[in-house]
């Protein structure tokens, strides 16, 4: 199979899952640039912050307009990011190959549990303590950065959780929250990104952009449980078999 229909169809995935479940994709991305496309983990978490960057805006566009964007706890929740996202970006650079894909399982492996185990759905925002929400907003930063995910799979739960979000309104508002910290981290690795190859990306994140919104179609008309149970055993798996390889 070529390189160029392997990265369209491991893109259509991935926005297939943003656009759906408001995460989770992203942590599909390196792995496939790593083991389809032939990426090392340095430049895979950079060509994962481009392609997660333009599909969570592209997604976010979609749910702005269906009114799920909350942007109250959202925008704090986001700029609490901002900062522990350029930091982490910076210091991606320096770490060992092996680290980073064994860090990345183990990220994976977290977010199948997380998906498997979906938080139950909280009563709008009231009684917000904004210390934990600009300690939870930090600490997704800081993933976003080093592991060049988007981190979905995290913000969720935390918005429904902290900032008391409804499930629906969780999903729609995590994207905003995905694209600020992923702005932040891709500027921190400009340099990086320029030595991309542009062949393989480009396509990938133009795919990623059509699933995304045939991923907002689909999370209206399946239940929103069944695709999370589907994509967290195939991550599950994924994670395995990165923290196998990165021990090897």
């Amino acid at each position: 199979m070529s390189t160029l229909l392997l990265a369209l169809l491991a893109g259509g995935v991935i926005g297939l899952s943003l656009g759906a479940l408001g995460g989770g994709g992203s942590v599909l991305a390196v792995p496939a640039l790593i083991y389809l496309l032939g990426f090392t983990p340095a430049a895979a978490t950079t060509a994962s912050l481009v392609i997660v960057t333009v599909t969570s805006a592209t997604a976010l566009a979609a749910h702005t307009r269906a009114g799920t964007v909350r942007l109250r706890g959202g925008a704090l929740f986001a700029a609490a990011g901002l900062a522990p996202s350029v930091l982490g970006g910076t210091l991606s650079a320096g770490l060992p190959p092996a680290l980073l894909t064994g860090a990345f399982a183990v990220v994976a492996g977290l977010a199948a549990y997380r998906m498997l185990r979906p938080s139950a759905t909280r009563r709008e925002e009231s009684t917000v303590r904004t210390s934990r929400v600009a300690l939870s907003g930090a600490g997704l930063g800081a993933v976003t950065g080093v592991l060049g995910v988007g981190g979905g799979f995290l913000a969720v739960p935390a918005l429904v959780n902290v900032v008391r979000l409804r499930m629906r309104d969780a999903v729609g508002t995590s994207l905003l929250v995905i694209t600020v910290n992923s702005l932040a981290a891709l500027a921190a690795r400009a340099g990086a990104a320029e030595s991309l190859d542009w062949a393989v990306v480009a396509p990938f994140a133009g795919a990623a952009i059509l699933g995304a919104w045939d991923g907002k179609r689909l999370a209206d008309k399946v239940s929103g449980d069944t695709l999370r149970r589907i994509f967290a055993w195939v991550l599950l798996a994924v994670a395995a078999f990165m923290l196998v390889d990165a021990m090897m």
